[in-house]
């Protein structure tokens, strides 16, 4: 009997220790087919290509309306708001066009078996079209930006201080203030070029921005941080501008001045006002997760400690470009839907809606006040 109880227990230690060992040589083959799965590029460029055409397609749509808006306001303060807007459209438009175009073509290249070490190897050695759509996606990043808050600027002048914006703000000025912004622009885009930054291929392989995942040295970090920097210093001077506009328009509108045209005046700042409000909000929107994340990850990266999160970093770039993308979507969508003629029919059904209902209950007032009548009356009569 102890024999058998001897022999049962060694048995049951060996299997014990067999089974141990089985799981810890088949944990790390689990452990690489996860990672494998994790970080498996896509290869269907279908959303990138709907994404796209949806893109252009607003786009255009905006750029007739802002056109035919700009022949009719041509000598009018509204001129120099219709130039900027459409000015930003356009970048837009190019936004898509061209880094879409590029996203699509390393779509249809990358299409590697192990889609791991390509993506590896083309982080650490990126080629000519890797650095060109990463200096587009910063290019085509600021530009609405920067655009955003000097149509907000511009405004804010207008409306708080209009001799001094009709005496300082022209179309040649206004043109020249749309090279600067572009300039800009684009020399934040090149600063890579000159040792300050780099640009690298991004997760899952289809986009490249600036290095903030892996290998983020000094110079990467100053500059994503001038990236997000003057991104949200745009956003931050855009909703200043913005909001004393706004303060403006509402004691303007308190006052309530008899002038028929000072009043259409004030309508049109009005009109302008709410589209900059509507712009600025979709780009904090649309900008704000991209920026922070990209910002973030750098900083973890420089100090060593984004290691244990990097897939969670790395899913969480990609939805910050995927909700960049969809500014470019939404911009001309504000203008087209917060036009005046839009609001103006939107106000009337709603003020019929709100007037059917009104007389709909006073139409069930009217039905009902007889019969309390009729039976006041009889409580009279007993």
């Amino acid at each position: 009997m102890l024999a058998m109880q001897r022999s049962n227990s060694s048995g049951i230690i060996a299997s014990f220790s067999l089974s141990n060992h089985t799981a810890m040589v088949q944990e790390p083959e689990v452990e690489a087919v996860v990672a494998r799965n994790a970080t498996r590029s896509p290869s269907n460029p279908t959303p990138a290509g709907l994404t796209m055409t949806l893109g252009i397609l607003f786009n255009v749509v905006a750029l007739i309306i802002l056109a035919k808006a700009y022949n009719r306001f041509r000598r009018r303060s509204k001129a120099t708001f219709l130039l900027f807007a459409s000015s930003l459209v356009a970048t837009d438009l190019a936004g898509h066009v061209i880094p879409g175009a590029l996203v699509l073509s390393r779509y249809s290249t990358n299409t590697t078996p192990d889609p791991i070490s390509s993506f590896r190897a083309d982080s650490a050695d990126p080629d000519a079209s890797c650095l060109f759509l990463g200096g587009c996606m910063v290019f085509f990043g600021l530009c609405p930006l920067f655009l955003g808050c000097a149509m907000a600027a511009e405004r804010c002048m207008g409306v708080t201080r209009p001799l001094l914006h009709a005496r300082l703000v022209t179309t040649a000025r206004t043109k020249m203030a749309l090279t600067l912004i572009w300039l800009l622009a684009l020399c934040v885009a090149v600063l890579p070029f000159f040792n300050l930054g780099a640009y690298t291929n991004q997760y899952p392989g289809t986009w490249c921005f600036i290095r903030v995942m892996e290998g983020t040295t000094a110079t990467d970090l100053a500059f994503v941080t001038l990236f997000t920097g003057l991104a949200l210093s745009s956003l931050g001077l855009a909703f200043v501008c913005n909001t004393i506009s706004g303060i403006t328009l509402v004691r303007a509108r308190l006052k309530k001045r008899s002038c028929s045209q000072r009043c259409s005046a004030r309508s049109h700042d009005t009109e302008m006002v709410v589209q900059l409000v509507g712009i600025m909000i979709t780009s904090c929107i649309c900008w704000s997760p991209l920026l922070i994340f990209g910002l973030t990850s750098a900083m973890r990266s420089y100090n060593g400690s984004l290691h244990s999160d990097l897939d969670t970093y790395r899913g969480l770039m990609v939805t910050g470009v995927r909700m960049a993308t969809c500014n470019q979507i939404l911009d001309p969508w504000v203008y087209i839907l917060l036009r005046r003629a839009i609001l103006r029919k939107i106000y009337r059904i709603t003020k019929k809606q709100a007037s059917f209902k009104g007389s709909t209950f006073r139409s069930v007032r009217w039905d009902v006040s007889p019969f309390q009548n009729s039976e006041k009356n009889s409580v009279n009569k007993i």
